[in-house]
C-alpha cells in the first residue's frame, strides 16, 4: 500500500506543478480535489511558496477538500510559522467551525504572525462566541496582532465591544493601531460608535503634527452618514481650531442640508483656516450655497470675503460670475488678487472680459501681469 500512497502523492505533486499554467490550472485543480486526502500533504508543503499569486490557489484548494481538516489542524500547531499563518487563512476561507478550537489555541501561540492570522480567521468564521477570546489580543505586544484584533472584533459589529475598541482608539501607543480601531468602528456604521469617534476627534494625539494620519478617523466618522451630522454641527463650536476645521470638512462631504446654516456661520470663524474650510465645504452643496456665500462677500473682514470668493468659484452656477466680477473692485488687494485667480478658473466668457480689463490696466502692475498670465494659460 505504501507504493500506492507514494504514487498518489507523486501524482499530486505533478498536478500541483501544473497549477502554475493557466491553461492547465482548472483541470489540475479538479484532479487534486478528486485525490482528496492524498493531495493534502503536497498541498500543505506547497504553502511555503514565495509566489504570492499561486498561494491563494493552494489555499482555496485545501479549503475545498473536507478530508484536509485533521492535517491542517496539525499543521496549524506544528508546522513552520509561515505555513501556520497560511493554514489559519485557509480556515478563514472555508469558515469551518470545526477549526475554532485550534484557531483559539493559535491565537495564544508564540508567533505573532500566526496570532494575527488566527484572529482574522476566527472573525471570518463569524461565530460571536469567540469575541471574549479576542479581547486579550487588543493588548498584544505586537502591533500587527493588535491591528488584526481590531479588525476581527469590529467585523462582528457588536456594540458591546465598542468600549474595548475605544480603549485602543484613544490609548494605544501607535497611530497605526489607533487607525485600525477607528476604521473598524466606522465600518460598523452603528450609531453607538459615534460618541467614541467624536471623542477621538477631540483628542489632539490624532491630529497634532499628524493631520494626514487623521484622515482615517475622518473617513470613519463620515461613514456614519446622517446620524453624525448633529454631533459634527456641535463640533463646529469646539474650542480647538483643528476640530472645527475637521468638522467642517466632513459636513461638506456629507452635504446634509441641516449643516448649511451652521457652516455659513463658520465662514465667519476668527481662525482663517476654519473660515476657508467652511466656505469650501459649503461649495460642495452647489447652487443652494450661493446665497449664503454671497452674504459673506459683504463682511467687513477681508479674509472672510476672500474665503467666500474661493467658495463661490467652486460652484457651477450662472450667478457666481457677476458676484465675483463685482469683487474685482474690493477695497482689499488680497481679495482682488484671489478674485482674479477664481475668475480665471471659471472659464466663463463674462469672466474673461473682466480679466482683460484688469490686464490692460497698469495701475497695479502685479495684478495686471497676473491677469495676463491666467488669460494666456486658459488659451493654451
Amino acid at each position: 500500500m505504501d507504493w500506492l500512497l507514494g504514487s498518489k502523492q507523486s501524482q499530486a505533486k505533478k498536478l500541483i506543478s501544473q497549477l502554475a499554467d493557466a491553461a492547465k490550472r482548472d483541470q489540475a485543480a479538479r484532479e487534486l480535489i478528486k485525490l482528496g486526502v492524498d493531495a493534502v500533504p503536497p498541498l500543505i508543503d506547497a504553502l511555503q511558496t514565495q509566489d504570492l499569486n499561486l498561494l491563494p490557489v493552494y489555499q482555496h484548494l485545501l479549503a475545498r477538500i473536507p478530508s484536509a481538516l485533521p492535517q491542517l489542524i496539525k499543521s496549524l500547531a506544528t508546522a513552520h510559522p509561515l505555513v501556520r499563518a497560511r493554514v489559519a487563512e485557509i480556515f478563514g476561507i472555508s469558515r469551518d467551525k470545526s477549526a475554532i478550537p485550534a484557531l483559539l489555541d493559535a491565537a495564544k501561540g508564540e508567533f505573532f504572525t500566526v496570532r494575527s492570522r488566527a484572529a482574522l480567521a476566527l472573525s471570518q468564521i463569524g461565530d460571536g462566541s469567540v469575541i471574549p477570546a479576542l479581547f486579550p489580543l487588543l493588548k498584544d505586544k505586537e502591533d500587527e496582532v493588535r491591528i488584526a484584533a481590531c479588525t476581527a472584533i469590529g467585523s462582528f459589529r457588536d456594540p458591546s465591544t465598542f468600549d474595548e475598541l475605544t480603549n485602543v482608539l484613544l490609548d494605544d501607543s501607535k497611530i497605526e493601531v489607533r487607525q485600525a480601531a477607528a476604521k473598524t468602528l466606522g465600518e460598523t456604521r452603528h450609531p453607538a460608535a459615534i460618541p467614541f469617534l467624536m471623542e477621538a476627534l477631540r483628542d489632539s494625539y490624532w491630529w497634532y503634527e499628524k493631520e494626514q494620519a487623521a484622515q482615517v478617523l475622518l473617513n470613519a466618522i463620515e461613514n456614519m452618514g446622517s446620524a453624525v451630522v448633529q454631533p459634527l454641527i456641535e463640533a463646529l463650536g469646539d474650542r480647538e481650531v483643528t476640530v472645527r476645521k475637521f468638522a467642517a470638512i466632513i459636513l461638506g462631504n456629507l452635504r446634509d442640508a441641516r449643516a448649511m446654516e451652521e457652516l455659513g456661520m463658520a465662514v465667519y470663524d476668527l481662525h482663517h483656516e476654519v473660515s476657508q474650510t467652511a466656505a469650501e465645504a459649503l461649495a460642495k452643496f452647489g447652487a443652494p450655497a450661493v446665497g449664503v456665500l454671497s452674504e459673506a462677500l459683504r463682511h467687513p473682514e477681508a479674509a472672510v470675503r476672500e474665503h467666500a470668493v474661493i467658495g463661490l468659484s467652486q460652484i457651477k452656477d450662472t450667478r457666481v460670475t457677476p458676484l465675483l466680477v463685482e469683487k474685482l473692485r474690493d477695497p482689499d488687494r488680497t481679495v482682488r488678487k484671489q478674485t482674479i485667480i477664481s475668475l480665471a478658473n471659471l472659464h466663463d466668457s463674462r469672466a474673461e472680459s473682466a480679466l482683460k480689463e484688469i490686464a490692460n490696466n497698469r495701475t497695479d502692475r502685479e495684478l495686471s501681469a497676473l491677469a495676463k498670465q491666467l488669460i494666456e494659460t486658459n488659451k493654451a
